[in-house]
């Protein structure tokens, strides 16, 4: 559209959507300019806690970003960590902190051996009687030794007043100019996962020594880095196997005089990081979990890794504020100017992409160029599109009464004659916009009819889906139900709205019972020559779902979105696998009044995480065994391995009983391969 057919339509829209309609929609336009600039590693207002809801969204994409464009690099020669693990502490028969005789010995060595510094990770918070042959060991060191500590105020979960007391009393007796205290604060985001540098800490009155990473390689540019850990991959191996980034050994090795001259070579010159790999302590998160065979990270390997940014000089820059703003500015304005465009579906597209692709593509290109994109609020780019295109979209169609007219032109096409008559003397009944209600929704699938469709003239197609949908059509109408859609041989029903009724939940489940026996209707009485067409399968829940009319101006669309109608079509769709025609959530079943039920167990719907009870009409079902089917499912839920055993075996003399009821056996089959969790999982 051109440039004056835009500012026309903008003022326009400023002129008749009133004040109120307007108001609404700049609020809405500023809510999308917060979610599409906001820093979301900073917290709101001054509670620490309080963080912007997409924060767990925004984590999940850095991490993706950090991990795919983690740099690949060889085995990291600069530095060496020494681990103890379970097994040292069981032959030292300690438990940790590290056994010091131990310890003191493996420092005595390294310091022959000529490594550039040594930091080690470990608190020593509480008295061994080995202490004084550290002590000494540690007077005696002509290495730089970092010893960790950890300030009783920021770290109250893991010390206590008497540890810090004695850790502070061990720290002045072990002092010399080669041996000093160091910070080895690591921090972690809300869902405790290490993305970042730990703020600065050191100083006269923050109480705490310089960064143990700081300390053994002193860096002006990092003393007051706060930015992302550059985390690193390893190199893949011809073989297929990976080389750890940092190499490590066990401090028993270095510890054994027979063993530390042939391993003096990884020693020398390299920076020698100590610490603990014990099962269950100090062990993090990081961007790379579910990337390498570990899903954590040791902090003392978190600490090495800090220590080769800093080597390697690898400050990656911010993008910077006013950057970010702008770039938000840019978002929604975009949005909106596509949105009052109204282009034609061959220009739409196009723009849709470009703007798709520069909101998804703009975060990937900075990571992958070395940015630190930790902050960059990639997800509140694409929330602030959406909400900016629909606030600006809806106001713009709202100003319209060709909308309204066309809406009540189709009400009888769709509604019940007594819910349109309703809504004709009160049109104000059926809202232009959308609103949440709770309603009953319901989706249906002629099984085969895409494959029938190329092996029947198409005069014949139009004939069999129109005779259908007419069919199915007037069973929605009949039981007081919205029609929403036709996609192709399926149809998109709904109860509850524009107009809710106390019965909708009955008429709604007799409906889906109605509709699978018009489609056993339909596929007995084929004209000679159609080859045979399968069933009709049903699904029905009830949930929230946004209900309104939604579309371009000049033709508009009263339909339902959200989560209802997603399970509803899930649900139609489970009936394949699960080999049956009418399948209903639990929350639909509850409300519908009826005791025609039986219990089909409990599944996790493709793409869906939670589980849903599925619930079958079955009108001549025994209802003595639909109340026992009903036990055998709840023994299934207890943790009681007899009781799940009996069940399975109650539930196999029901298949037995009932050798034709495919959906029974299907039932016994899942139990029986029932997935991780206890509840079995379609694909």
């Amino acid at each position: 559209m051109p440039t004056r057919g835009l500012l026309r339509r903008g003022a326009r829209l400023v002129r008749d959507a009133g004040r109120w309609r307007l108001a609404a929609t700049g609020v809405l336009l500023l809510v999308a300019l917060f979610l599409a600039g906001w820093d979301w590693n900073r917290p709101l207002g001054d509670g620490a806690a309080r963080e912007i809801p997409t924060a767990d969204a925004e984590r999940g994409l850095y991490d993706w970003r950090a991990a795919t464009f983690a740099p690949r690099v060889g085995q990291d020669q600069r530095i060496l960590m020494l681990v103890y693990d379970d097994q040292t502490l069981i032959a030292t028969r300690k438990r940790s902190p590290l056994d010091r005789g131990l310890l003191a010995r493996a420092l005595r060595n390294i310091d022959a051996m000529g490594a550039k510094s040594i930091g080690i990770d470990i608190l020593f918070d509480q008295p061994q009687d080995e202490d004084a042959e550290l002590l000494s060991t540690l007077h005696g060191m002509r290495t730089p030794v970092w010893l960790g500590y950890a300030n009783l105020g920021d770290n109250q979960e893991q010390i206590i007043f008497e540890q810090q007391q004695y850790l502070d009393r061990f720290m002045k007796e072990a002092r010399t100019d080669r041996v000093r205290p160091a910070s080895i604060r690591l921090e972690t985001d809300a869902d405790n996962v290490a993305r970042s540098w730990p703020e600065k800490t050191s100083g006269p009155t923050l109480g705490q020594p310089p960064l143990l990473t700081l300390a053994m390689q002193p860096s002006p540019s990092f003393s007051g880095y706060r930015g992302a850990i550059r985390f690193r991959l390893p190199i893949k191996q011809p073989d297929g196997s990976e080389e750890p980034v940092i190499p490590s050994l066990q401090i028993d090795t270095l510890a054994d005089p027979a063993m530390a001259p042939a391993l003096a070579s990884m020693v020398r010159g390299r920076h020698v990081l100590i610490g603990g790999d014990i099962v269950d302590i100090d062990q993090f998160e990081t961007p790379l979990s579910g990337r390498q065979a570990r899903s954590t990270m040791i902090g003392l390997e978190v600490h090495a890794t800090m220590l080769a940014q800093l080597l390697d000089g690898a400050r990656l820059p911010p993008v910077p504020e006013g950057w970010r703003w702008l770039a938000a500015l840019l978002v929604v304005g975009a949005a909106g100017l596509t949105s009052l465009a109204e282009l034609r579906w061959f220009a739409l597209v196009p723009a849709l992409v470009a703007q798709a692709t520069a909101i998804a593509g703009v975060p990937i290109w900075l990571q992958a160029r070395g940015w630190d994109t930790k902050g960059l609020p990639a997800v509140g780019w694409g929330l602030g599109w959406v909400l900016a295109f629909t606030a600006i979209g809806v106001a713009a169609r709202a100003v319209t009464s060709q909308q309204r007219r066309f809406a009540q032109a189709a009400l009888g096409k769709y509604l019940p004659r007594d819910i349109a008559a309703q809504i004709l003397a009160e049109p104000e009944k059926l809202a232009l916009h959308g609103e949440k209600r709770q309603i009953f929704t319901l989706f249906t699938d002629l099984e085969g009819f895409t494959k029938l469709s190329h092996a029947i003239a198409p005069e014949m197609v139009a004939q069999l889906l129109n005779r259908y949908l007419d069919m199915l059509s007037d069973v929605v109408l009949a039981h007081g139900g919205t029609i929403d859609k036709f996609v192709g041989d399926a149809v998109v029903a709904f109860w509850g709205a524009p107009i809710a009724r106390p019965d909708d939940g009955r008429n709604a489940a007799l409906a889906a019972y109605a509709m699978w026996r018009a489609g056993e209707a339909f596929r007995q009485d084929l004209p000679p020559g159609v080859p045979p067409i399968g069933r009709t399968r049903v699904g029905l829940h009830h949930g929230d779902a946004i209900v309104g009319n939604f579309g371009g101006e000049g033709r508009i669309q009263y339909t339902a979105l959200g989560d209802s109608m997603n399970t509803a079509s899930r649900l139609e769709a489970a009936n394949k696998a699960l080999e049956t025609s009418v399948l209903v959530s639990r929350e639909a079943m509850l409300l519908s009044g009826l005791d025609w039920w039986r219990p089909m167990g409990r599944v996790r719907l493709r793409g869906r995480s939670t589980p849903v009870d599925l619930f079958e009409p079955a009108p001549d079902f025994p209802v003595d065994d639909a109340a026992a089917l009903g036990e055998i499912l709840a023994a299934f839920d207890s943790e009681d391995a007899a009781a799940q055993g009996a069940a399975r075996e109650r539930l196999k003399e029901m298949v037995n009983h009932h050798p034709d009821d495919a959906a029974i056996a299907n039932l016994l089959y899942r139990y029986e391969y029932i997935g991780e969790g206890g509840t079995y999982g379609l694909g």
